[in-house]
């Protein structure tokens, strides 16, 4: 039992003494101290053991035969935790005939009628409760929408505010209250139009200047960004506001404008995890390598959760810097998350570089994926490094294998697909994206991969144009399937259509591979300085490139 109700029974008995004559008084205020005291130890003893309903009884029976405003509050108390709300109701009214200005009584049966759905009965105690907390009115009206949510009619709560908040029409949060009701019943319209009235009665409130952003975001985001970023001009200390709008900057891919933005915010949060973290990433994103190297040691230095995470990308960022060391330290570092299995990926090709392909292999081989996701990925990374270490052949085994327990798994089909076109395997190939097509016919790179092993092969020409015109329709600003469409025309003789289709692919992507066949349809056309061009530019980026050094050797020996 807890002392506060102790003290309850014990001033409840003392109270009632003195109107007793004075012989007879002290039988009766013993008896009368005894027997609350006893129904007290019951109603919280039974309580605490989970015998709600003999705690209701024993502090009901003590509410009615006290008409004690605290023992009633404790009865009514207990009722709304049981779920007894009539009986609890009916204690409100007996606590309001007792006190019937009291603001905790109304509080109370607001309570119990919002958990018994009784809405239409709301009206008049929740108007009161707002007309008599005036000091607190802008407090109460936000939390009109928050107190009603568990009423699942929202058209009727829609109802409710709108008059509840009628006379306040003067007051910002009434308008706010407003906007999340509307919201709630689909009247984006409407909500907008709340908030916006709410920022014309206080033009420096945060929260509604995000809301009402968010609300134009959904129909025109440039608008959105432009209202939110006038506010953070006229309001430079607005913090809450510059990161929603960062963070709105960073979905739109305005990745520039949101790292000005984070940075101004990190100026004055320097140690704040949640502006840190995006800071560090868009500077990474930029290029800015120094800047997102420190910005994520001093993550590390924080509470944030991930370090996991922190380690990956500052593994990344000693790899490719060639601090072999520092990385592989990174690396080693990254135990849990979701880029768990990337991280050993990139150990075992560090590994490799190193000249250890059997410790690499076997770093991959013992790491154990949780799921078929991960486990997908560990076949992948294992390919991958057969592959660095020119095994095609076992690097096709790997995934084979792989399939064995994963036969529908599209990721390991594809590259199956692949692996076996290097080691000229075009059976394999057909096999492997056919059954790939066959479960996930519109996978733009299944049917370019098909539609170009046939056009490279020239054969099934036909075949190969339907293949790739699906997937230029699934993907029309695909460079590679660009590429392949437009080597697919050279094949069919169509030389000025396969110039047109390949220089739109080469502007978009410069890669040496579609320089090679953009070289070759040059020369095809007789305009061999703009394909020796070409290919002169594409090498001097790309000297290595098998496909282009092969075109060179055949067209300039």
């Amino acid at each position: 039992m807890s002392p506060k109700h102790l003290v309850i029974a014990l001033s409840l008995a003392l109270s009632l003494a003195p109107s007793l004559p004075a012989r007879a008084a002290e039988q009766s205020t013993e008896d009368l101290l005894g027997r609350t005291v006893f129904q007290v130890l019951i109603g919280e003893m039974a309580l605490r053991q989970g015998a709600v309903d003999l705690s209701l009884d024993a502090w009901s029976d003590l509410a009615e035969r006290t008409r004690d405003p605290r023992v009633i509050a404790r009865a009514v108390e207990i009722a709304g935790f049981a779920g007894h709300n009539e009986r609890g109701l009916r204690l409100v009214r007996l606590w309001q005939s007792i006190e019937p200005d009291s603001e905790k009584a109304r509080q109370a049966q607001v309570a119990l009628l919002i958990q018994a759905r009784k809405i239409d009965l709301l009206a008049t105690p929740l108007s009161e409760l707002l007309k008599t907390d005036k000091e607190n009115l802008p407090t109460n009206l936000l939390q009109l929408n928050r107190m009603l949510a568990r009423i699942t009619d929202k058209a009727a709560i829609f109802e409710l505010i709108e008059n509840l908040t009628a006379p306040y029409r003067a007051i910002p949060e009434a308008h706010f209250a407003m906007a999340q009701a509307a919201l709630a019943v689909g009247d984006e319209k409407r909500a907008t139009e709340e908030t916006e009235a709410a920022l014309k009665l206080r033009p420096n409130w945060e929260i509604a200047a995000i809301a009402h952003a968010k609300l134009l975001g959904r129909a025109n985001m440039k608008i959105a960004i432009d209202q939110l970023t006038q506010f953070v001009e006229r309001n430079p200390g607005a913090n809450d506001a510059r990161l929603a709008l960062s963070q709105i900057l960073v979905s739109e891919k305005r990745f520039a404008e949101a790292r000005q933005h984070y940075e101004r915010l990190l100026k004055n949060n320097p140690d704040e995890p949640s502006i840190l973290y995006p800071t560090a990433i868009l500077a990474l994103q930029s290029g800015d390598m120094a800047s997102g190297r420190v910005q994520l040691e001093r993550l590390l230095e924080t509470s944030f959760p991930d370090k996991s995470n922190i380690h990956y990308f500052l593994g990344q960022i000693a790899q490719e810097a060639e601090q072999t060391d520092r990385a592989m330290e990174h690396f080693h570092q990254v135990s849990t998350g979701e880029r768990y299995i990337a991280a050993r990926a990139r150990l075992a090709i560090l590994l490799l570089k190193q000249g250890k392909r059997d410790e690499a292999l076997a770093l991959l081989r013992d790491t154990r994926g949780t799921n078929p996701a991960e486990r997908t990925q560990l076949a992948l990374a294992e390919a991958q490094l057969l592959r660095e270490s020119d095994d095609q052949a076992g690097a096709y085994a790997a995934l084979e294998k792989a399939l064995n327990n994963s036969p529908d798994d599209p990721e390991l089909r594809y590259d199956a697909a692949l692996t076996a076109e290097r080691l000229g395997r075009h059976q394999a190939l057909e096999v492997h994206l056919k059954h790939l097509l066959s479960r996930h016919p519109d996978h733009p790179h299944a049917l370019n991969a098909l539609g170009y092993s046939l056009a490279e092969r020239n054969v099934r020409l036909d075949e190969a144009e339907t293949l790739l015109a699906r997937a230029l329709a699934l993907a029309p600003d695909d460079a590679y399937i660009m590429d392949s469409m437009g080597w697919l025309q050279y094949r069919q003789g169509l030389l000025p259509e396969a110039l047109k289709t390949l220089e739109k692919a080469y502007r978009i992507k410069s890669d040496p591979e579609i320089a090679a066949h953009l070289g070759e349809v040059l020369w095809a056309l007789e305009r061999r300085d703009e394909a020796r061009k070409v290919w002169r530019e594409a090498r001097q980026r790309n000297p290595e490139n098998s496909a282009l050094n092969a075109t060179l050797e055949k067209f300039q020996p």
